[in-house]
């Protein structure tokens, strides 16, 4: 880890390993992978053949129905490699596209198959909103049944087990910062239980919200391919019943985010709180409420040997303080324009810089106007 750019993937990478399944780039391209894939499958079970098409008729009696769909599960994608995720790769490399790659690749593998007569039903009717907007949600879905209430909870009960211990030790609370009345040390951790429970009940509300509808969220491209099948219906169980996740509908071509923004909020209302529990923590140690244990061999500052640094609580609040600001960012609109005015004699105008946030991660691109350029920048 001596060569990565960041603390996330660096010195805390054991802290955040469980979250590589999820949200790595090998994790995106294997949820994409997923999501054509599954597509696909529902597209055959749609169709059996034209007659059966879902919301057909047949003497006019319906021909199909939402309960003709069956659940089913594509195991090969289960087992989806880092070389077939660095074969996907590849192939950007030369679509400059990371879904279109996405979709060549499942297509060189029906050549494999000898399933080269059905490909083109690979993305059939989809724009790559449709793909990125089921595959992420998809992935935090998973990662929060996965990882984060698992953790979260045993937070909980380990809080609970303190509060059990010390439910009768008394403690001078403080107020303003000053003496006041006394008080018991579990009912200050319970507090911490109270609160961050309460918040889970409004995270745990919050739908996986998904886009599913073609170019521009009307399914067009379908009706005009296959007019007699409710795109719909069959856009509204593919992304509830078979991906698990809420349907938004009527969209246009992405998602709104409004549940997105709701899960970051309330993920942002739980770091709040478990910031208040590490500066209380780190204000007991001060007051000497409580002693740090330290293990063998731990120097506790590199100047004064008699002082052990709290530096769990404060790294643990950094890293809290840290998310609040990346969750900021994901609800920030794509561009954010800043403007300044050169104190240079060769500038007879307010200049402006326009930074945008890229929605594929690909880091932040500037546009500097050619005057700045002319002046060497700002």
């Amino acid at each position: 880890m001596l060569q990565a750019i960041s603390p996330i993937d660096g010195r805390y990478a054991d802290k955040t390993k469980t979250l590589v399944p999820y949200f790595s780039e090998e994790a995106l391209i294997r949820y994409r992978v997923r999501v054509e894939v599954e597509y696909f499958i529902a597209l055959c079970e749609l169709v059996s053949d034209s007659a059966h098409a879902l919301g057909s008729t047949y003497k006019g009696q319906p021909a199909g129905s939402i309960a003709d769909f069956t659940s089913f599960s594509f195991h090969a994608v289960k087992n989806f490699t880092t070389a077939e995720a660095q074969k996907v790769k590849e192939i950007e490399r030369t679509t400059n596209h990371d879904v279109k790659a996405v979709e060549y690749f499942i297509k060189e593998a029906f050549d494999y198959l000898q399933l080269e007569k059905y490909k083109e039903f690979i993305h059939f009717g989809l724009t790559s909103q449709d793909i990125n907007n089921t595959a992420i949600p998809l992935s935090i879905k998973e990662a929060m049944s996965g990882v984060y209430y698992t953790e979260i909870q045993f937070l909980i009960d380990k809080l609970q087990q303190l509060v059990a211990e010390w439910k009768d030790i008394p403690l001078l609370a403080r107020t303003h910062g000053q003496p006041a009345s006394p008080t018991r040390l579990g009912k200050e951790f319970q507090v911490f239980v109270t609160r961050i429970e309460a918040q889970l009940q409004s995270l745990r509300a919050v739908p996986y919200a998904a886009k599913f509808g073609g170019a521009t969220g009307n399914y067009n491209a379908h009706k005009v391919a296959y007019p007699s099948i409710d795109w719909k219906a069959f856009g509204t169980h593919f992304v509830e019943k078979v991906l698990g996740l809420h349907h938004s509908f009527p969209t246009t071509q992405i998602e709104h985010y409004d549940h997105l923004a709701a899960l970051f909020d309330a993920l942002k209302r739980i770091n709040t709180i478990l910031i208040d529990l590490n500066r209380d923590i780190w204000t007991y140690i001060s007051m000497d409420y409580f002693k740090q244990k330290i293990k063998a061999g731990e120097v506790g500052s590199s100047a004064m040997p008699h002082k052990v640094n709290p530096i769990d609580f404060e790294n643990s609040e950094g890293s809290y303080q840290i998310d609040l600001i990346v969750s900021k960012e994901n609800l920030t609109p794509l561009g954010v324009t800043y403007t300044c005015t050169s104190n240079s004699s060769f500038a007879k105008e307010k200049l402006t810089c326009k930074i945008t946030y890229s929605k594929q991660n690909t880091g932040i691109q500037v546009e500097v106007p050619e005057a700045v350029e002319k002046l060497g920048g700002f």
